[in-house]
């Protein structure tokens, strides 16, 4: 099998160099357009905040992982490429050849190889992936094996390890916790306090968790109209933060303000407005937005980064813990597709063509014996013998082609895949 993978990734290279090689989704589309029939016949382009990686199979045997390589870079130096990646170079990437390859991909698919162990989100980025190739007619006969294989494998880790139970960010761990102190948000409303990447994430894992009413405030308010109408959320003016602060249930702040912006006394105020009904407050901002000792307040539930970051790490020794047995599943799915790929050999495919055809003959001839006289019956038999090498004398000449030298080993393969499944040989061997 000539398939080839060239990878760079939170593995080997830095961010900034990451950043440099990205290619959005349009990207790859040019970049399957202008590779493809060039230098590979069909494959697999990944690409996220965290990873780069190319796989496929070269349109013939002098193309090399380095080729792909080179033409990755080729093509993103015709835009800005970050002055530390033409100072590095090669370094940064990863080659894999065949079995490695795959073994790789599954290990993306299943989150083991993500920044985050079991990340979730790199599934659904592999799973878009192959839309693309598909949609671009870049996937053929062996990569839609692998894609399939690809697929089942991760859904496997999701479904039989525990890989992505258990929150391993600070926001998801925050929303996580609400959800215990809430049984269900679809009643409860939320405030988000800071309209950066912390707070959007805390945001977006609010709406996922389905929350009833959700509001954004931000000092800078275009901010929080940005991610507001990103969300199909509602804002409130940072300036009435304290005035409003009564009417929500939880409250998430993740700014980068350099002092507290909730004081104990803005929360005591708020719950005697409130009846003193629970609020969870989550303060996932360094330093810390809300007065720690709000946390003193009757049904109040407070919730600084120190607490949570010691929910992640436990989640994360946990989902450790459950690498092996995610490899155990990719070892299984990378022996089966070897052993489905190994049996499209010549000659044993040969074989059980001739088997079949000859169980076939023999079932009908012993149907059919008596119907003719004891003389008759070894004419038959001869007869029907010589049909079937004749029937089968033009298939298993172009079958032993595929042992010729020079040979196209994954053309051969298809040819021979065409051949069990028309015939339906997979299916009788198991």
């Amino acid at each position: 099998m000539n398939l080839i993978a060239v990878c760079i990734n939170h593995h080997t290279a830095p961010v900034d160099i990451r950043e440099s090689l990205f290619l959005h989704d349009d990207e790859i589309k040019n970049f399957i357009n202008d590779i493809k029939g060039k230098l590979l016949k069909e494959g697999l382009v990944i690409s996220t905040c965290n990873r780069t990686e190319i796989y496929g199979l070269p349109v013939n045997q002098n193309i090399t992982s380095k080729d792909i390589q080179n033409f990755l870079i080729e093509y993103k130096s015709k835009k800005e490429l970050s002055p530390a990646y033409r100072q590095a170079g090669s370094e940064f990437f990863h080659h894999f050849i065949s079995q490695t390859a795959v073994d790789h991909l599954f290990s993306v698919a299943t989150g083991i190889d993500s920044l985050l162990i079991g990340d979730n989100q790199i599934f659904k980025q592999v799973k878009e992936s192959i839309e693309i190739a598909e949609e671009m007619h870049f996937s053929g006969f062996l990569m839609k094996r692998i894609f399939d294989a690809a697929v089942r494998v991760g859904k496997r880790a999701i479904t039989e390890t525990g890989i992505s139970e258990g929150a391993v960010t600070v926001s998801y761990a925050a929303v996580q916790l609400i959800e215990k102190i809430f049984s269900t948000l679809n009643k409860k409303s939320a405030l988000v306090i800071g309209a950066g990447e912390t707070g959007e994430i805390a945001a977006k894992h609010l709406v996922e968790r389905g929350i009833g009413k959700l509001f954004i405030t931000n000092r800078t308010i275009e901010r929080a109209e940005k991610l507001a109408e990103k969300l199909k959320e509602k804002i409130i003016p940072f300036d009435n933060l304290r005035e409003h602060l009564y009417e929500y249930d939880i409250v998430i702040s993740a700014t980068s303000a350099e002092n507290l912006i909730l004081t104990k006394k803005d929360i005591e105020a708020a719950m005697k407005k409130r009846n003193y009904a629970s609020m969870v407050l989550m303060d996932i901002a360094v330093p810390r937005d809300i007065d720690p000792s709000s946390s003193e307040i009757e049904y109040v539930f407070y919730h600084d980064i120190d607490s949570l970051n010691i929910i992640v790490e436990q989640n994360l020794e946990k989902r450790k813990a459950e690498i092996p047995k995610v490899k155990a599943i990719i070892d299984e799915e990378v022996n089966n597709f070897l052993t489905w790929y190994n049996s499209l050999e010549a000659a044993p495919t040969i074989k059980i063509l001739r088997d079949h055809f000859e169980a076939v003959r023999n079932e009908e001839v012993e149907k059919n014996i008596n119907k003719f006289s004891e003389p008759d019956r070894e004419k038959l038999d001869i007869i029907t013998k010589r049909i079937i090498n004749k029937l089968l004398h033009h298939p298993t000449v172009e079958l032993k082609k595929n042992n010729e030298p020079g040979t196209n080993i994954d053309d051969s393969a298809m040819k021979i895949s065409i051949i069990r499944e028309l015939f339906g040989m997979d299916k009788k061997e198991s």
